[in-house]
Formats: structure tokens, C-alpha cells, sequence
């Protein structure tokens, strides 16, 4: 116990992440070792705290809540202040209160805990073997509130009663689970069931349970209603049922994420550094990228030498793996060790998140679904994250990271940023702080651009924010650029547009707090549309401290683009491009000129030699496919930068690479050069692997010395590498070195993704500074 002293009551407001998170009970516990009183509350933008008692205690108390909150707690904020004593005779949680425009972060859904885990294996405990069981520290938060402040009756647990037991528990100071909103047990929580051919199965849960491990062992796909939504599970070890699910969700190749029983199981099928493990493990629970080990069957990653593991993050899950409790012996129940888990939808449609939604939409896919009655409030996929340089590169951020915010530099209106057409997320600021969603997907389909508009209002109902300026993409054939437009119009509220890569900079900028700071982006992503109308997609963009400004100032050297997107879908087309802007009319012993039909590769050479039904592009994205192409990697696409993807897996197989020159001149990167070595060495029977990863190394070499010429041109230290190119971690190993040996600072992403699910954010920080830039010129005033 600390010393006596003389007695004071202080006001303490405590912000950030400290709802749903166990820090009420948390403050009710501290307070009782230290002999304080008062009381503590929630409101819809804190925690609020009045603590009676010695000064040296009431000092203890506010070092506490910096440096040892709740595991899940992310503490912004500690504002103390003295007021008059109370005298009151012990301390106490009471109830929450409302005040007017504040609004408290919401908690990202997390993992199941140690504890929890522990007893649902432990026949003693009473929640052994419950699939929701969940505790203070651990469980869904974001995805199952529908309002704030976060109390039981605002979230889709708050149809179920409590139990006198779980009630005890959550009124229990001693108790993890104390006022842990979605508290639940056998007798009192959701219920889980099985529907299959039409007849649904309700009896208890190891009778659902061994069912599914049933199907699943007997080679049947079933959709699983997780946190966030369905996944769509089959044994990863049986090939003819990943193709059959394959066929079903019309997939042809895109890689399937895959869930192993434990770390020990997702050991077996990858290589797995303490950082990987680190990764799997945490409370995020996110799907993490690893070099394969060659043991699952190849259809769940074709043509790639990595596959996305993720552990259990519920219960259920953990029980799908587990043995029923009357099983003689584990090879005898439980499911495979490995299953297939992939987000529940067709191809370019929403995450299925409804039990209803999974009937109409799922039905077809699967030949069970397995259900539960806690409602999903809102959907939310799975993150995946690779590992480069001892540290998360974030490719996907949704469960488990949204909708943790970014902070920005300061407040300003309340914006609303759209974001791209693929990998679509929006992002919506308040105050100092950016919320981006989770990942939508696509936005081609009508379901999609649905799925958006809901997704908007939620997220706008829970942070209680009207928008004053909405921002989109420049390009005008956008879906989100028209939803925008059509938002716009309907709510009366300005409409800016943001030039893409500029937009991919500023996200950079944004989430290592560097706003206003002169910075050299390095922008390499697959299509942008440019500042001339052309496709960009290979830029040097120049950012001072008006980060809604930017300067081209490089850029690699334009290529024609025969069909427009239609030489996305087909990489031989980029090629051909390639070939024609090297000056090689006809390239012998390349596999494209065999594989590829001849009548078509001879309609693209007649548009390149015309003009007609071609564009020009910058787009290093594009590039890659080129090459991809020239090296008989991959001359069609059935997914998004498949062949890019594929390029880099072949990269990594090389011994060595084969030695290839990128030229510089005039700010461009060149072309021709580079591919009359690729070719020639193709025609030389060079190694495929040896030149995939040539190129790398040749394309990382003349992008540093560009950058290290133009940086220096500019006074500037500090440069940003951003744009889907940069998920290549061959690449982005290469770039960065050689940029830290010329003694620049390398800004790389650590919190949202390169590719455009990072561009919403930096869409809202561009469009803030300019309608700020433009309050100020318009009527003198500052902010």
C-alpha cells in the first residue's frame, strides 16, 4: 500500500480503445488495491472516472491506465483534473451516460483467449465444450455492435437473457467475464445447427459437431457461419473436392486460404519463422502468408509456392478440430487437420453474413450449412498479412485490425472516402482520427455496390457522423466514383476527386503520421488513371507540406496497351506491347507465340502498328504481366495480378539471377533494354526462375538510381514505396536495400495495405486538406 497523504477526488477521462474491452473492472479492481473510492462509467466517447483518496494514489491510479490497461485496450488519451471531495464509501461501476457528439473507438473482434480456451477442454468447467464461449479479453466486438455506448442491449447479443450464473459473472469485480457484453453459457447463449438437404438438424451440439466432422471427412463442402460471416471449409487434403468446390464458386486458381488445427498442424504444410508464429497467433488471428512445404494438394495454391494459414480464432472452430467427447481415439473423430477455409460467396459477390442470405446465395455451393442465431450486425472477411523485414505487410485489413483508426494530424470535416473498384474499402474521418472498413471486395457487381452502400451506413450510424465532403477516385468510369457522385447530389455535400496514385502516397504518409513532411512516393500498382488520361501505374510523385498537392516527377516510360482491359485479363497482349516498343516485330522461341492463338496475337500486332484500340500506360503492374508472359509464365489471368503473383513465386525458386539491365534517361525508367535481354535469354534457353528473378533485381536497380537522382535533385531524405506492386516481396526487398545504402529513409506499409484497400485512406487525408486549403483561400479564416 502506498503511503499516506492528503486526500483529493480527480476527474480522469480515459480515450481510446476502452469499451468491450474489460476496463471498467479493470479501474473497479485497481482502485480497490489502491483504497480509493468514486465510481467509473462508459459514455459514447470514454471511460469516465471520479477516484477519492491520497494524491501518491491517485498518482499510481493514472499510471495504471498508461502503461497497465487491459490486454485489448489502446489508450489515447489520460486527462486528469482536480475537484472537490465527495466522500464516498467505496468505489463503483455506474451506468453508462450519454453525451452529445462524442463517440468511444470500437474494439476489433478478437481471438479466443488462453483462458477461455482452457476451459472449453476442461470437463469440470461449465462451458466445457460451449462453441461461443468468450470472456472480457477476448471474443467478437465489432462485428456484433449495432450501436453505441458498447453495452449488451446495443449489440446482437442482447436478445439473449442472462442466466442467473453468467449474470453473477458479469456483476462479479472478481470475474474476467465481468461486464463482458456477449457473456454466455449452454444454459443462456446462441445455439448452433446443422441444415442439410432442406432438413435441419437441432439436437445438441455434438450431434451437429460430428455431423460436420462427418461431411467434412467424407469429402463434402460446408459453409460455417464464423465472427464476420461464412466461410465456405472442405478437407484441404482431398483434391477432388477442392475442385468441386473450385467449379462451385467459379475460381479457377485464385489461392484458398487454409485453417490448421493447431501451430503444430500449420508447421507441417509451411515454413514457419517466429514471426509468422508471432503473426498466427496473435489476437488478430489474421491469415498469414508462408512459403508452402509442398504437402497440401496442389489446387489450393496452383502455381505458387506460398499458402495463406490462419488458427482458430472461435470456439467453434476449435471444436470442428476437436474429438467429440465420446470418441475412442482422434483418428476416429474430428475433422482433417487441415481444411480449406474461403470466404462465402460466388466470385466478384459480398461475403455472405445472414442466415438467410447463406440460403439464397450459398445453397448451390454447399451441401450443408452450418448455422447459429447470434446475428452478425456487421460483416467483416478475414485479414492477411505477409511477413517481410521482422514485420506484418498488410494485404488485406478487415477482422481483427478494423476499425481500429489512423490518427491524423489534426480535425478537420467529416469525410467520406470511397475508395478504388477492387480491393474496396472506404474510409470515413471524425475529429483527428481516419476509420477505414474492413474489406468489401469488388465493386463490379450490383450485390457489391449494395453490400457498399450498407456497409457506409453502418458505419457512419455507429461513429454518429454526418459526412460534409465526399471523395472518389479521379477515374470516371469508376462504380464508386458514381456512387459518390449520386451520394453527393442526394445529401447536398461537396464532391472532390483524387488522382490515384496520389491518393496511394498520401495513405503511406497518413499511417506513419509524416502529413507535411517532403516526401518522394514511389507509386508502382496496375491501373490508375492518370493526371493526362493516360494509365498510370509506374510513378515518382513529389509530396510537400500541403500533402493535397503533388508533382510528377518520374515515371517509367509509356508502352501501348492494346484492348485496354482486355490486356488485363490477358498478359500475351502486354507482351506483344512490350515486344513493340522494344523494337521486335516477330520474337521467335518465346512460348506465347506457340501458345497464344495466331490469328489473335496478329489483330494486337495490327492495333500496336495502327494506334487503333490501344492506350497508353505507365503501369509497372502491367509490365510484370508482360513479362510474366515473355518468360511462359502465364499468358491469361483468372484473378487479379495472377501473373505478377506467379512471376514472384518463380523468382524465389532461382539459385541466381540471370543479369538483365534496366536503363535510365530523362526521369523514365526504359524499356527496351530490358526486354531485348529477356528475350534474348528466353531464346538462349536461359533459366525461366534465374530471369524471373533477373528482372527483379534489374527493375529494383534503375527504380533506386532514378529515385536516388530525382531525390537528390529535391532535397529530399525520405522516400515512400506504395501501389499493389509493392505486396511483391521480392521486389520490395531488392528497392529497399538499395535505397538504405544510398542513405535515404524507406517508408513501406505496416497498418493498411499497398494496394487499393489502402486508397480510401488516402483519398480522405488528400480531400481534407484541400477543402481546408480551399475554406482558407475563400474566406481568410484558419483551422
Amino acid at each position: 500500500m502506498l503511503e499516506a497523504g492528503p486526500v483529493e477526488r480527480r476527474r480522469i477521462v480515459v480515450r481510446g480503445v476502452v469499451q468491450g474491452v474489460g476496463f471498467r473492472p479493470f479501474v473497479l479492481r485497481t482502485a480497490a488495491e489502491l483504497q480509493l473510492t468514486g465510481h467509473c462509467g462508459n459514455d459514447e466517447g470514454s471511460v469516465f472516472i471520479e477516484a477519492e483518496g491520497p494524491a501518491r494514489s491517485l498518482d499510481e491510479l493514472v499510471r495504471r491506465l498508461h502503461v497497465e490497461p487491459p490486454p485489448l485496450a489502446v489508450i489515447d488519451d489520460v486527462a486528469s483534473e482536480t475537484v472537490a471531495l465527495e466522500g464516498d464509501a467505496s468505489f463503483r461501476i455506474v451506468a453508462s451516460r450519454s453525451r452529445p457528439g462524442a463517440r468511444t473507438l470500437v474494439s476489433p473482434d478478437v481471438g479466443t483467449c488462453a483462458d477461455c480456451l482452457a476451459e472449453l477442454g476442461d470437463p469440470a468447467d461449465r462451458r466445457w465444450r460451449h462453441p461461443f464461449i468468450t470472456c472480457t479479453n477476448c471474443g467478437p466486438r465489432f462485428t456484433i455492435i449495432e450501436d453505441l455506448p458498447y453495452d449488451r442491449p446495443a449489440t446482437t447479443m442482447g436478445t439473449f437473457t442472462m442466466c442467473a450464473r453468467c449474470e453473477q459473472e458479469y456483476d462479479d469485480p472478481n470475474d474476467r467475464r465481468q461486464h463482458a457484453q456477449p457473456i454466455a453459457c449452454h444454459d443462456c447463449g446462441p445455439r448452433m445447427w446443422l441444415e442439410e438437404n432442406d432438413r435441419a438438424i437441432v439436437d445438441d451440439d455434438d450431434a451437429v459437431l460430428g455431423r460436420v466432422q462427418q461431411l467434412l471427412r467424407d469429402g463434402a463442402v460446408v459453409a460455417v457461419k464464423g465472427v464476420g460471416g461464412f466461410h465456405l471449409a472442405c478437407d484441404a487434403g482431398n483434391a477432388e473436392t477442392v475442385r468441386l468446390l473450385r467449379e462451385r464458386k467459379h475460381r479457377p486458381d485464385k489461392p484458398f486460404a487454409v485453417m490448421t488445427r493447431d501451430l503444430a498442424a500449420a508447421r507441417v504444410v509451411a515454413s514457419i519463422s517466429a514471426e509468422a508464429a508471432a503473426a498466427l497467433t496473435q489476437p488478430a488471428r489474421p491469415i498469414v502468408l508462408l512459403p508452402s512445404r509442398g504437402v497440401l494438394v496442389a489446387e489450393i495454391a496452383p502455381g505458387l509456392d506460398e499458402v495463406g494459414v490462419m488458427l482458430p480464432y472461435t470456439a467453434l472452430h476449435q471444436l470442428l478440430f476437436a474429438p467429440l467427447r465420446d470418441s475412442r481415439s482422434d483418428a476416429e473423430a474430428g475433422c482433417p487437420p487441415v481444411l480449406v477455409m474461403t470466404s462465402g460467396n460466388l466470385a466478384a459477390e459480398p461475403l455472405c453474413y445472414t442466415n438467410d442470405d447463406a440460403r439464397y446465395r450459398l445453397s448451390e455451393l454447399v451441401d450443408a450449412l452450418l448455422m447459429h442465431d447470434r446475428d452478425i450486425a456487421v460483416p467483416c472477411d478475414d485479414s492477411v498479412v505477409g511477413i517481410w523485414d521482422g514485420a506484418e505487410l498488410p494485404v488485406r485489413r478487415s477482422r481483427g485490425y478494423a476499425p481500429l483508426p489512423v490518427v491524423l494530424s489534426g480535425p478537420g470535416p467529416v469525410t467520406l472516402a470511397v475508395g478504388a473498384e477492387v480491393k474496396n474499402t472506404f474510409c470515413l474521418t471524425r475529429d483527428e482520427m481516419a476509420f477505414c472498413s474492413g474489406h468489401l471486395g469488388d465493386m463490379g457487381s450490383l450485390e457489391s455496390q449494395i453490400a457498399f452502400g450498407a456497409a457506409v451506413e453502418q458505419m457512419t450510424a455507429l461513429q454518429g457522423a454526418v459526412p460534409e465532403l465526399v471523395v472518389a477516385d479521379e477515374h470516371p468510369a469508376y462504380s464508386t466514383r458514381r456512387w459518390a457522385e449520386q451520394y453527393a447530389a442526394e445529401h447536398d455535400v461537396p464532391l472532390l476527386t483524387v488522382q490515384h496514385h496520389h491518393a496511394h502516397v498520401a495513405s503511406l504518409l497518413a499511417e506513419h503520421g509524416r502529413l507535411g513532411e517532403r516526401v518522394l512516393g514511389v507509386a508502382f500498382d496496375g491501373t490508375g488513371y492518370g493526371c493526362d488520361r493516360s494509365v498510370w501505374g509506374g510513378e515518382l510523385l513529389l509530396v510537400g507540406d500541403d500533402v493535397g498537392k503533388m508533382i510528377r516527377v518520374g515515371h517509367l516510360e509509356p508502352f501501348a496497351l492494346s484492348g485496354g482491359d482486355r490486356a488485363v485479363r490477358n498478359p500475351f497482349r502486354v507482351a506483344l506491347s512490350l515486344l513493340a516498343a522494344a523494337g521486335i516485330p516477330d520474337a521467335e522461341g518465346l512460348d506465347l507465340t506457340v501458345t497464344c492463338r495466331r490469328d489473335e496475337q496478329a489483330v494486337v500486332r495490327a492495333q500496336l502498328a495502327s494506334g487503333l484500340g490501344c492506350v497508353a500506360t505507365t503501369s509497372v503492374g502491367r509490365l510484370f504481366d508482360g513479362v510474366a508472359s515473355l518468360l511462359g509464365v502465364r499468358h491469361t489471368v483468372s484473378y487479379e495480378a495472377q501473373a505478377a503473383i506467379e512471376l514472384e513465386a518463380l523468382a524465389r525458386t532461382a539459385a541466381a539471377p540471370v543479369p538483365l539491365v534496366m536503363e535510365v534517361e530523362d526521369d523514365q525508367l526504359l524499356l527496351g533494354r530490358l526486354v531485348r535481354d529477356l528475350v534474348d535469354g528466353v531464346q538462349a534457353g536461359r533459366s525461366r526462375a534465374g530471369l524471373a528473378l533477373g528482372f527483379h533485381r534489374a527493375l529494383a536497380t534503375a527504380t533506386a538510381q532514378l529515385v536516388g537522382a530525382t531525390a537528390g535533385r529535391h532535397g529530399v531524405t525520405t522516400v515512400g514505396l506504395t501501389g499493389g506492386v509493392f505486396a511483391n516481396r521480392v521486389l520490395l526487398g531488392e528497392l529497399t536495400g538499395l535505397l538504405r545504402v544510398g542513405g535515404l529513409t524507406v517508408l513501406t506499409h505496416r497498418r493498411v495495405p499497398p494496394n487499393d484497400g489502402g486508397l480510401s485512406l488516402g483519398q480522405a487525408v488528400v480531400g481534407r486538406a484541400r477543402s481546408m486549403a480551399e475554406f482558407d483561400a475563400t474566406t481568410g479564416a484558419t483551422r
